[in-house]
């Protein structure tokens, strides 16, 4: 591995010039700057944050790389998990993924070079390649939320596959057989959880699945709107439909008004994940609601756990979730 002495030793300059460099304590000039930063590059370099930790004791933040933070479900969380990070002394730093590969590996390589004490990332598909490693060689206590994925560390998740498959069951209790599902962005657990679900509760009801009706929107309002617009406008159009997440939700809401669809008269609908005004709307929306609260407070405790020291095998805990039956499906007030 590279050290700071081999990049002092490629770009002609001192380690201390290196350090001022990488960590902005004193103004060097550009051309030192770029043989310095082109040195980091060529040789690979990071900075070693366990050796900066034991030098400069603990930084007291907690890096939150995690995506979509426009996304209603994230407000609540985002609150729990501030809450329990402020009251264990601690200083919360976020960075919004995008739900891409690169922008997650740069949101998260700033963070371990910021000296957090430990990370929360709400995973994308491409984390085990392009960011596991990252974390692995810093060393930086870890715990994934929200999403699962096959990598040694603690992981919080709500309950997905159960839950799709009740909100599938309640729409054919109500007589549907067309049942179309917009489904969130491939590559993920979670997706993967709650679309078998979805035919969990088909198979069980010996429905075939009609793979004309399955919609992977990704995740985005934008393309849950038109996919969902384009199967409303076929001739043979479903009868009911579930959405895997509230972004997609909105899209297909929207969908819905676009093409004259009334709810649940035209439309019987409900969805994974509850808004804090589905009460208010009208018809009210059925919806699988997570404990938000709960799945912050856990994530923040294990890794404060992983912080203190704790060498205790990796956990996967599972938030189970709770159903709100409203009108949106067809159910009376």
């Amino acid at each position: 591995m590279a050290t700071m002495a081999d990049v002092a030793r490629l770009s002609g300059v001192s380690s201390s010039t290196v350090s001022h460099v990488l960590n902005g304590t004193r103004h060097v000039n550009a051309e030192t700057r770029g043989r310095v930063e082109h040195a980091v590059s060529e040789l690979g370099y990071r900075r070693n944050t366990a050796a900066r930790t034991l030098a400069g004791g603990s930084s007291h933040t907690i890096g939150l790389a995690i995506s979509g933070l426009t996304n209603p479900y994230f407000g609540p969380l985002l609150h729990a998990i501030e809450q329990r990070v402020s009251a264990a002394g601690f200083v919360l730093v976020l960075g919004d993924t995008h739900d891409e590969d690169a922008m997650e590996h740069r949101v998260v390589e700033s963070l371990i070079d910021r000296n957090v004490d430990g990370l929360i990332v709400a995973p994308s598909r491409g984390f085990i390649d392009v960011v596991g490693p990252l974390v692995q060689q810093s060393g930086t206590p870890l715990v994934l939320l929200d999403r699962g994925l096959d990598w040694p560390c603690d992981q919080v998740t709500p309950e997905n596959r159960q839950s799709a498959r009740t909100l599938t069951e309640h729409l054919i209790e109500h007589g549907h057989r067309r049942i179309a599902v917009v489904s969130g962005l491939q590559g993920l657990d979670s997706t993967r959880e709650r679309l078998a679900g979805y035919r969990d509760a088909l198979v069980a009801a010996r429905i075939d699945a009609d793979e004309r009706l399955i919609l992977h929107a990704d995740s985005s309002t934008e393309t849950a709107e038109a996919l969902v617009y384009e199967l409303l406008s076929e001739p043979d159009p479903p009868t009911a439909l579930v959405s895997l997440n509230n972004a997609m939700t909105i899209g297909t809401l929207r969908a819905a008004r676009r093409t004259a669809r009334h709810i649940p008269r035209d439309l019987a609908f409900a969805a994974y994940d509850d808004f804090e005004w589905s009460d208010l709307f009208e018809p009210g929306l059925t919806a699988i609601a997570q404990d938000v609260v709960r799945l912050g407070n856990e994530t923040v405790d294990l890794l404060l756990s992983r912080i203190a020291g704790s060498d205790a095998p990796f956990t996967h805990r599972v938030i189970e979730t709770s159903f709100h039956r409203r009108t949106s499906c067809g159910c009376t007030p």
